[in-house]
Parts: structure tokens; C-alpha cells; sequence
């Protein structure tokens, strides 16, 4: 029985040193094909935007093409369910953000994906989001917005990326702040949540700056606020959430990439570097400063521990916005 025993233990190492063997050398060789990137938005959003520029420099880094294919809306859930359903060898990647391993699992029930399915690979930055008004509504400051929904409860829509986004706890808890009915309204992303806005479909969104910049100098878009510590280069005259009074809310928009749940770490510690090497290049984040986002890289631990902090924050949000937690009903 002790030969048999010893013999079965054996063979079981031999069987793990061999996978050891095989995934080290899928490592040392990857990537020798493209790299689809999942971004769980809208094309022509900012994020969309950002990971196009990066992708061009990713294939230098990477000596192999990174397409990028948009998963966008219901709050992200669509763009991590295709990540986590792909196969875990580091030709799909996912690129993430607070809604997908924060917010979702605190709101709905049956979701189609588990945060733990994702792999943390590094979070990439820090998003700038302001308060913006349809030019079309005649409102001009947070106080007039204010005035306004209340005088007029049911005469305002919201643009948001659908329920337990960041836009609508944003608007669920302004709600709560105002005693008002702003409604909201899903969109697939910012880039058309800001054309809806600047046709007057919704007359007020919270989404990043970068999304709405060339509206607001067409006059399409007005913004009311910034959602950051001190005003934004790109709006100096546009004061901040608290200037405006609405420094209560907590929370800050950030995205990052992840990979399916049993990626070999040796293949994620090599495409982090890479995406650390790309938003780190000091001409790439010039161009992040156009787009109203801070680089904010990790490394893969860096990450997990950020996202566990994340949760909590998540958490008191959530309580605040007064948001019930409901089953996730596929769009």
C-alpha cells in the first residue's frame, strides 16, 4: 500500500512539475498572437478613447496587435461577463472599472460573473468626472439645477450607464439630497450619454470630463462641476463639487485590467508590465492630461488590495444613494 501510495504521489508531482514546464514555456513565449482587450464601454467614450492610443503603443511593448473590442453598457456587467467566460491564456484581457468588482456585487443578485473570476492586473487611472447640463436647459450653476428639479419634479432626466452605475447612484443619492425625481436613463457609454445631452434627450449627467470637452466649446454642454480635489486645467473657471456644495459625496472613478480567473501569473506579471511601462511614459500621460485622467498603475497585488478598500468605499456609497439591492435582469 506504501509503494502504491508513494507511486500515485509521484506520478502527481511529476504531473505538476510537467504543467510547471508547459505554463513557463507559454509564458516565455507569449504573446505570439493577438490580444483581444474587452473594454466594458462604449466606443467613443473617454476610456475607449485612452485604450486605443495605448494599444498602438502595447503592440510595440508586446510585438503583437491588441484589438480592442467594446462590451459596453449595464454597468459593466456585459464586459465582465465576456472576460470572465473567456479562456484564461492571455489572449483576453478586460479592461475594468469601480462598477465591475465594487458596485455590481453589492446591488444585484444573479450575476452573470463573480469579481473573484476576474484576476487584478493593475488598476490604470483615476477618472475626473463633472456635473454637465443640456446647453437646451437653461441652467447655468448647481443652485439653478437645484431649484430647478425641485419646482419641477419630473421635468429632468439623467444619463447614466444603468442601474448601480456611478452616474445613477450619483443622481439616486442627489435625489435623496434634494427631495427630487430626476430620472434615470441608460447609455452604453459617456460618449453617448454627452450626444444624448447635447441633443436634450437628458438634460444632466455625471460622467468624465474628457467626454464632454468639445461640446462645451461648441456651447452644447454646460459644466456645472468638477468632481476633484481642487478645479481642473481644462475647466479652471468650473468650480468643484464641494465649491458648489456637494462635497459629501464620496467615491472616485477609476479604471484598471483584469484577466479570466486562471491566467497563468507569470503571462499577467508580463502584460502588467507592459500596460505599467505604457501609462508611465511621460508623452502618454501628457496626452492623459487632455483627457481629464491621472495614470495611477500597480502592480497585481497593488491592485487586489486597492479593490478590497474599494468595496468598503462602495459599500457606504450605496448606503447613502439609499440603492436596494435587486436581481440582475439581462438587457
Amino acid at each position: 500500500m506504501q509503494r502504491i501510495a508513494k507511486a500515485s504521489m509521484g506520478k502527481a508531482l511529476l504531473g505538476l512539475l510537467m504543467l510547471c514546464a508547459v505554463t513557463g514555456a507559454k509564458a516565455q513565449t507569449y504573446p505570439d498572437r493577438p490580444i483581444r482587450l474587452i473594454v466594458s464601454i462604449a466606443a467613443g467614450s473617454v476610456t475607449d478613447v485612452i485604450m486605443r492610443k495605448a494599444s498602438a503603443d502595447l503592440q510595440q511593448k508586446l510585438g503583437q496587435p491588441v484589438i480592442i473590442e467594446n462590451r459596453g453598457g449595464a454597468a459593466g456587467i456585459l464586459g465582465a461577463q465576456t472576460c470572465a467566460q473567456a479562456t484564461p491564456d492571455g489572449y483576453s484581457l478586460c479592461v475594468i472599472y469601480h462598477s465591475t468588482m465594487s458596485y455590481n456585487p453589492l446591488l444585484f443578485d444573479k450575476l452573470p460573473y463573480a469579481p473573484e473570476d476576474l484576476m487584478p492586473v493593475t488598476r490604470l487611472f483615476f477618472l475626473t468626472e463633472g456635473l454637465f447640463v443640456s446647453s437646451q436647459a437653461g441652467i447655468n450653476s448647481v443652485a439653478e439645477l437645484k431649484a430647478h428639479a425641485q419646482a419641477k419634479p419630473d421635468a429632468l432626466n439623467y444619463a447614466t450607464l444603468g442601474d448601480g452605475s456611478f452616474p445613477d447612484l450619483f443622481m439616486r443619492w442627489l435625489n435623496n439630497q434634494w427631495s427630487t425625481r430626476i430620472v434615470g436613463v441608460p447609455y452604453k457609454g459617456g460618449g453617448p450619454a454627452a450626444q444624448a445631452l447635447a441633443a436634450n434627450e437628458v438634460q444632466v449627467t455625471r460622467f468624465g470630463v474628457g467626454n464632454f470637452m468639445g461640446l462645451i466649446e461648441a456651447g452644447k454642454v454646460k459644466a456645472l462641476a468638477v468632481a476633484a480635489e481642487k478645479r481642473s486645467p481644462l475647466l479652471p473657471n468650473v468650480p468643484t463639487l464641494k465649491e458648489a456644495g456637494l462635497g459629501a459625496y464620496p467615491g472616485q472613478g477609476w479604471w484598471g485590467l483584469a484577466a479570466p480567473k486562471g491566467t497563468p501569473q507569470a503571462i499577467v506579471d508580463k502584460v502588467n508590465k507592459a500596460f505599467v511601462d505604457v501609462f508611465k511614459d511621460p508623452a502618454f500621460n501628457e496626452f492623459l492630461d487632455k483627457q481629464s485622467v491621472v495614470s495611477a498603475t500597480t502592480t497585481p497585488a497593488g491592485f487586489a488590495e486597492f479593490l478590497v478598500e474599494d468595496r468598503k468605499a462602495a459599500e457606504v456609497l450605496i448606503k447613502l444613494a439609499n440603492s436596494k439591492r435587486e436581481e440582475y435582469k439581462p438587457q
